[in-house]
């Protein structure tokens, strides 16, 4: 979601809609909070992706993903990205149709901090009992 929005104001083509699935709305989440992850991740890469893999499906079983290509400083653009009113606005100044979607149940993201931060600029639909992979848990 933070490349594609990035990229929705960077470029010259014409884009009608930005859909952002559970964008990593963490700018509510404290300091010690992004220091715990990145140590973890530091410490033991596997086993933070596990749990963090885990934590995506909750409140479901884990199902099977595919691993793509990961480092600290991917991890380390996700926990410490604000998203901005100014970026937003950049985007909507463009004719771009902003929709976000949540999962009610999303263990990752400061859902309510989301959805009051994108509904300004966006359609903003919540999904009842969807994780952060947006799926529902019977």
């Amino acid at each position: 979601a933070i490349h594609a929005a990035r990229h929705a104001v960077e470029t010259e083509s014409r884009i009608d809609t930005l859909q952002l699935f559970s964008p990593a709305f963490l700018q509510t989440k404290k300091e010690a909070f992004r220091r715990l992850q990145m140590g973890g991740y530091l410490k033991d890469p596997e086993d933070y992706l596990e749990k963090f893999r885990e934590s995506c499906f909750a409140p479901c079983p884990s199902g099977p993903l595919e691993e793509a290509e990961h480092d600290a400083s991917m991890l380390h653009e996700l926990l410490y990205f604000v998203w901005e009113g100014e970026l937003m606005e950049a985007i909507c100044a463009k004719g771009i149709r902003v929709e976000v979607y949540l999962g009610l149940e999303d263990r990752i993201i400061d859902v309510a901090g989301a959805r009051e931060f994108f509904l300004p600029y966006a359609t903003v639909t919540t999904i009842r009992k969807a994780n952060h992979f947006l799926q529902e848990c019977l």
